[in-house]
């Protein structure tokens, strides 16, 4: 018998021999295998420290989808990961003009428009904006960037582009009758491409009604008037201001007297109640004007640019109502029987040339019954040449049925009539006839003078019945002639123009503080039936709108002079015929996205750059689909804007823009 201890190791050592063989087999078998088989096919191998090991240790394993097919095409569209690449150095590029337009001259949809410079230096008189093609976008789309519009070179800073056109000017074939005071236009090619820069040292304007009487000298630093009228008590140079005693040519000892003698001549005349807009003619520094604003009248002052160019630009420094024109060849763009009162000092305009012509166009735009003042030489000189004069302006005037009234001094006053009753019964043969039954009094822009007596409607339209302050709310009766489209009736439409504006201004100065800012100088750039202007008044804002109706619209300008307001007609494919640094506030309803059918609107906006004064303001209510480009130009222009919702909330089609021109001196 074997001992215990033998009989239980001997089946041990067994196991561990069969153990050692097998492991060997399997390693043999798996070595095999692994150099037969695909390793495409992989996992990591996941245990109690797989997180550490995982991208070390890897065992073979087929894909359980190994034999299942895919539809590829169902499979969504990945893009690529975004290329990093070296930026593109600037393209030279010379377009045609400045602005985001494609090849055609159109505003393109993809654009950016980058960091404005603050300081706005003057590098180039090219007056051509920086433009650099750059790759931007997930789309890698290129885009055109503006870095800013430039600055015009320093002659430029009175530039009124319709007026100083001197390549068109010098091609005229006559200039006997003034031709070269109208307007010639540069063509698309040519236009304004710049921002006009300002005087060196200029300051925000003085205040209103204090304006009145002084000006600072940096702002129109211009001497000659002051040179040639300083002893006629238009405008003096006192240290670093202009001051303005209130005199005239005819007037030296001040504007108030001669309005008042003007009122006791004519008591009817009513100055503030019966007469409520004037014209005056050649009106040097516009004191004739700024004195009857106090007794409730507004006056369109005007003047050509002409030797004392800077008449009109004093004026509107100033704060009065003024606008370059020019009695020459063509109507003023003024409707007929618009002015209660039209008045000429001294205003060198030859009455009696070409039949009358000139004088006939006065009587065009000259109200049924209203007057016209003439303080001239041959009022009240008697040398030959001089009565000789008067005679024939006696003559003409009698012709066209105006009625001497009073003749004092040096001043003579007319009366026009109330109806066609005297035209039609004089002598036949007479001239100047009365106009074709076809012509239209009211059609403006661009339509030469014609050697006729405008009708008067046989019903009377356009004779003001009612006293300022009333008119301002009454629908006038030649509100029926407005052609328009409308869905009710048209006195309906001018009540809720009305009632809309008044409700926009107040909300306006609610939220915006419009009474604290200095609004002095304004322009309604699509003014309707005048609406927004008689909103201003009627919350007592002390400011004054020239109300523009755009050419594109229909003709609403007999309206707002019925309703004692003032306005022109333009078309704003082309300059306004205004000083640059004229205007504190500009406002555009709705008028961009009926414009851009027809004009460059980025043009628009640099002329309105050019009549905004520096630290301006310019109101904008438009398309929300057309806000975006409006708001990129103002950025390239270095306007400060802010695009906001309306009153009809953040659901509505309309936004408001509020933009700043910055004060840079």
């Amino acid at each position: 018998m074997k001992p215990n201890g033998y009989s239980m190791r001997t089946p041990t050592l067994i196991k561990i021999f069969l153990l050692v063989i097998s492991s060997v087999a399997f390693f043999y078998l798996g070595k095999r295998w692994s150099d037969s088989t695909d390793n495409s096919y992989s996992f990591f191998l996941f245990g109690a420290n797989s997180r550490s090991r995982q991208t070390e240790t890897s065992v073979v394993a087929i894909s359980p989808n190994a034999n299942n097919a895919f539809n590829l095409s169902l499979l969504p569209t990945l893009s690529p990961p975004p290329q990093i690449s070296p930026p593109l150095l600037p393209v030279e590029a010379t377009p045609e003009r400045v602005g985001i337009l494609d090849g055609n001259g159109t505003m393109a949809e993809d654009f950016s428009v980058g960091e404005i410079d603050s300081d706005l230096e003057e590098k180039s008189d090219e007056g051509e904006g920086n433009v650099t093609r750059e790759e931007w976008g997930d789309d890698g789309k290129e885009s055109v960037r503006i870095g800013r519009f430039r600055l015009c070179q320093e002659n430029m800073r009175e530039y009124i582009p319709c007026l100083d056109n001197d390549e068109e000017i010098a091609k005229l074939k006559s200039k006997q009758r003034g031709e070269k005071y109208e307007r010639h236009c540069p063509g698309e090619e040519k236009s304004l491409n710049c921002l006009v820069p300002a005087p060196k040292g200029y300051k925000p304007p003085i205040r209103w009604p204090k304006s009145r009487e002084e000006v600072w000298f940096s702002n129109v630093p211009h001497t000659r008037l002051v040179d040639d009228k300083g002893g006629q008590n238009w405008i003096k140079q006192e240290n670093d201001k202009f001051t303005f005693p209130g005199g005239g040519t005819q007037f030296i000892h001040g504007a108030d007297q001669y309005l008042d003698q003007i009122s006791e001549m004519i008591p009817d005349i009513a100055f503030g109640h019966h007469t409520r807009v004037a014209l005056d003619i050649g009106c040097g520094v516009a004191s004739f004007g700024a004195f009857l604003l106090a007794r409730n009248v507004t006056t369109m002052s005007i003047a050509p640019k002409d030797v004392h160019e800077n008449q009109i630009q004093f004026a509107l420094e100033r704060g009065v109502p003024a606008m370059v024109a020019a009695f020459a060849t063509h109507r003023l763009p003024y409707p007929s029987q618009a002015f209660d009162l039209i008045h000429c000092s001294r205003c060198r305009i030859n009455w009696t040339r070409d039949d009358g012509l000139l004088l006939l166009e006065l009587n065009r735009m000259l109200r049924a019954g209203g007057y016209f003042a003439w303080a001239a030489q041959p009022v009240y000189k008697h040398e030959e040449a001089q009565q000789e004069a008067w005679t024939e302006m006696e003559n003409l005037t009698s012709r066209i049925c105006w009625e001497l009234v009073k003749k004092e001094g040096y001043i003579a006053i007319w009366r026009k009539p109330l109806n066609n009753s005297c035209y039609v019964n004089r002598d036949a043969g007479v001239k100047p006839p009365l106009c074709d039954l076809v012509d239209n009094p009211d059609s403006v822009w661009y339509i030469g003078l014609k050697p006729c007596i405008s009708r008067l409607p046989e019903n009377g339209d356009g004779t003001i019945n009612t006293a300022w302050p009333d008119r301002l709310d009454n629908p006038p009766e030649r509100l029926k002639g407005v052609e328009m489209d409308a869905y009710i009736s048209k006195k309906e439409l001018f009540k809720a123009e009305s009632n809309y504006w008044n409700s926009i201004i107040k909300g306006y100065n609610r939220v915006f503080h419009w009474e604290n800012m200095q609004l002095r100088n304004v322009m309604d750039m699509k003014a309707g039936f005048g609406g927004f202007a008689a909103a201003l008044i009627k919350q007592n804002l002390d400011s004054w709108v020239m109300n523009v109706v755009p050419t594109s619209e229909s003709n609403t300008l007999p309206i707002i002079y019925d309703r004692g307001l003032i306005g022109v007609a333009h078309d704003w494919c082309e300059s306004f015929d205004t000083y640059p640094r004229t205007y504190d506030l500009l406002h555009a309803a709705n008028l961009f996205s009926t414009e851009k059918k027809r004009c460059n609107i980025t043009n628009i906006f640099l002329e309105m750059d050019r009549i905004l004064r520096p630290g301006g303001r310019a109101y904008i209510i438009d398309s929300e689909s057309i806000m975006v480009e409006i708001n990129e130009i103002t950025k390239a222009m270095g306007w400060r804007s802010d695009l906001r919702d309306t009153s009809e909330g953040p659901y509505s089609r309309t936004k408001l823009l509020r933009c700043e021109k910055l004060l840079k001196s």
